[in-house]
């Protein structure tokens, strides 16, 4: 996962967490996206 832009960092952190603890594509599809933020597009993405 790739993203440039202003407070990345800490969205990337999440997503880091979801990953290590086994997340997957599956449970990504389920989440629902908090708008209007910068992390939902990589929720709304696929």
């Amino acid at each position: 996962m790739h993203s440039i832009g202003f407070a990345v960092d800490e969205m990337l952190q999440g997503f880091a967490v979801t990953i290590k603890m086994g997340a997957t594509t599956a449970d990504f599809d389920n989440i629902v996206a908090i708008h209007p933020t910068g992390s939902e597009e990589f929720i709304t993405m696929y």
